[in-house]
């Protein structure tokens, strides 16, 4: 199936306007991070505490921050995951005099940031020696229910788990009848109203990093974005000739650069599955950019009467529907991600998006933009063939 027959469009015509809108998309999302919201840095190289909690009534952002300000929690950081969904995001960090402690201070703050939002009614309860149902744990739900009957302890454990953390209820459990309905058996179930109650949340995440390791994972995301470009640098140098790989690493940086910014600009977190995405677009662009540079080179021994710009016309409209095709495909699978995926991988799923869209972009205008200047400032007497 041809997408297009015989494409003629002129592509170097406006690689000016090109340049100028990725050089304002890049300064925008740089002054952002520079001097407006910054990056905003996952518990994976921050360090800290992520707690993602449900309630079973919405409850507004500022009344959670209240709360966690009387818990001298205030600095904390609160994402809505979805507008009327009941369901939060809080991150939380140690201060800057303590960020030298272990992980076990940051394992006690995600404790302060759950005691600080249960309600008067749960810690009453707690303070009774209760358990809430809506969040212990599998291992000490069989123990509770072994103490009387043993017997039944595994299978019932794992019935109210399962219930719990169906999509019906969504981690919260609100009435005993649902679990009545679910099949727990009726003595069980007399016992569990004795000994515990259903809490106004549930923890549906969390997760817990150090300083030192968050530091350490931030130098070897650096690392790998650098030694990767340095790799690709050599392959592309020695394949076709230095001005291409230089090409190729400047539309690496640019397709980098413009995501990182929108990453920015989105307030979107930067954990280790986004730069896995960030790796995975570096691949993605390359392997574009190859495929054009593969086709200039073979048509700079057959069209040599066109003059260069003409060439890369040329060459970027022979290689237009598999570029075309490739990302549209491409942009389907991410974008399925992104619709359906959920929230774990949401960020993974946008970063990949911006970056399917900004590297067949970039292939088409930074890499071969890039060329038409090599070769008028350096104007090397081969040429850029090979």
């Amino acid at each position: 199936m041809q997408i297009f027959k015989k494409p003629n469009f002129q592509f170097m015509k406006y690689k000016f306007i090109a340049l100028g809108i990725s050089a304002v998309v890049i300064a925008i999302g740089l002054i952002n991070i520079s001097a407006g919201k910054g990056l905003n840095m996952g518990v994976d190289f921050a360090g800290g505490t992520l707690v993602q909690i449900r309630f079973k009534s919405v409850i507004p952002i500022e009344e959670l921050r209240q709360s966690l300000g009387e818990a001298d929690l205030g600095a904390s950081k609160i994402q809505e995951v979805e507008k009327g969904e009941r369901e939060y995001i809080i991150r939380t960090m140690l201060p800057e005099e303590a960020e030298d402690q272990e992980l076990e201070a940051h394992v006690l703050m995600g404790n302060m940031v759950v005691d600080a939002l249960k309600t008067q009614e749960d810690q009453s309860a707690v303070a009774s020696g209760m358990q809430d149902l809506n969040v212990i744990e599998r291992d000490r739900l069989r123990t509770l229910i072994a103490s009387s009957f043993p017997e039944n302890a595994e299978t019932s454990a794992d019935a109210i788990i399962n219930l719990r953390q169906s999509a019906e209820l969504k981690g919260i459990i609100e009435s005993f009848d649902q679990l009545e309905q679910a099949g727990i058996d009726a003595e069980v179930l007399d016992t569990l109203k004795d000994k515990t109650f259903l809490g106004s949340m549930t923890i549906k995440r969390r997760e817990t990093v150090g300083p030192q390791v968050g530091q350490e994972l931030r130098e070897k995301a650096a690392q790998a974005t650098v030694w990767a470009l340095i790799g690709m640098l050599i392959y592309i140098g020695i394949r076709f000739k230095f001005a291409y790989g230089v090409a190729a690493i400047f539309t690496l940086a640019h397709d980098i650069l413009v995501t990182v910014g929108i990453l920015s600009l989105t307030n979107r977190e930067i954990n280790l599955p986004v730069i896995a995405a960030i790796m995975t677009i570096v691949g993605y662009s390359l392997n574009d950019t190859i495929v054009i540079f593969d086709r200039v080179r073979d048509n700079l021994k057959t069209l040599r009467k066109l003059d260069f710009e003409s060439l890369l016309d040329a060459s970027i409209n022979q290689t237009l529907s598999r570029t075309v095709i490739t990302s549209g495909t491409t942009f389907l699978t991410v974008g399925t991600l992104f619709i359906f995926g959920g929230e774990v991988i949401n960020d993974f799923a946008f970063t990949m998006i911006i970056g399917v869209i900004t590297g067949t972009y970039s292939s088409i205008y930074m890499s071969c933009s890039m060329l038409t200047f090599w070769k008028k400032i350096f104007k090397p007497k081969k040429g850029l063939g090979k």
